[in-house]
C-alpha cells in the first residue's frame, strides 16, 4: 500500500493524471528524511479535503517530494456523517480516542468541556489543546491512507452541546434504547457524545435530552471514554453498510 502525504495548499486543477505534483514542507521533509522516499517508489498525495493523487516519485531531494500522477481519486463525503463529541478526559485517552475515531471514518471531532472532565482547557490551552488534536487527526488520516482529513472544531460547553440540530445520541451504558436499534432513516448527521472517566453529570443528560438527545448503549460493558467512541463509530459503520 502507498504512503499518503498531505499538502492543504494543493488546488483542485494540481490532480491531473500525466501532471507533476510537488510538495514540500514538513510532510515532504518527513517523507525524505524519516520514511526515506526515494525516485521510483509509488506514494500518494492529497490535499486532505478528499483528493488525491498517485504516482511515481520523480524527485525526493531533501524537503521537496514530486510524483507523476498516474491515478487520480476523488472520495465524496460520507452520509450520514459521523460527528464525535469527545469529552476532555486526564492523561491521553481523549487523544487516544481522536486517534482512533480518525482511523474509523469520523467526519468531525469536537472537543466537550463536560461537568466531570479532569482536564480542562481555558485560555490558551484551548488552542493548543486543539491544535493538538487536529495534528492527531491528520496524523491519524496520513497513517490510515485516508483521503479527508476530519475537521477538529472548537470546544464547547454542555449548553452549546444541547442546541444541536442534529441526531444527537449520548453512550449511556444505563441507557435502555441500543445504539443498533436506533432509527437513522434520512438522518444526515449523526452526532455521538462520550463523557469523561466520571461519566456524565445528570444535569447535563437533563439539558442534553431537553434539547433531543437520546441516550443510547452499545452492550452491557461499560468501556472507557478512549474506546466508547471508536467503538460506537464501528458500529455505526457496519449498520450504514460501509464496512
Amino acid at each position: 500500500m502507498a504512503s499518503l502525504y498531505f499538502d492543504e495548499a494543493l488546488t483542485p486543477e494540481a490532480f491531473v493524471v500525466g501532471g507533476v505534483i510537488t510538495i514540500t514542507g514538513e510532510d515532504a521533509r518527513h517523507a525524505t528524511q524519516v520514511a526515506r522516499v526515494r525516485v521510483g517508489e509509488r506514494i500518494k498525495i492529497g490535499d486532505g479535503r478528499g483528493r488525491t493523487a498517485a504516482g511515481t516519485v520523480v524527485d525526493a531531494a531533501p524537503g521537496r517530494v514530486a510524483i507523476d500522477v498516474a491515478e487520480v481519486e476523488v472520495i465524496a463525503p460520507t452520509v450520514p456523517a459521523i460527528r464525535l463529541v469527545q469529552a476532555l478526559a486526564k492523561g491521553d485517552r481523549d487523544e487516544m480516542a481522536v486517534q482512533a475515531a480518525t482511523e474509523l471514518g469520523v467526519s468531525e471531532v469536537i472537543p466537550w468541556a463536560a461537568a466531570r472532565s479532569v482536564s480542562r482547557w481555558e485560555g490558551a490551552k484551548a488552542q493548543r489543546g486543539r491544535a493538538r488534536w487536529a495534528t492527531i487527526a491528520r496524523e491519524a488520516s496520513k497513517q490510515s491512507i485516508r483521503a479527508t482529513v476530519p475537521l477538529v472544531s472548537e470546544i464547547v460547553t454542555t449548553a452549546q452541546l444541547s442546541k444541536a440540530d442534529a441526531l444527537v445520541l449520548v453512550l449511556d451504558p444505563a441507557a435502555t434504547e441500543l445504539l443498533s436499534a436506533t432509527d437513522l432513516d434520512g438522518v444526515e448527521t449523526i452526532t455521538l457524545v462520550v463523557g469523561p472517566e466520571g461519566g456524565i453529570d445528570s444535569r447535563e443528560f437533563e439539558m442534553l435530552e431537553a434539547g433531543g438527545a437520546r441516550r443510547v448503549k452499545l452492550g452491557p460493558e461499560v468501556l472507557r471514554t478512549s474506546t466508547a467512541g471508536p467503538a460506537a463509530i464501528a458500529a455505526l459503520s457496519i449498520r450504514l453498510g460501509r464496512w
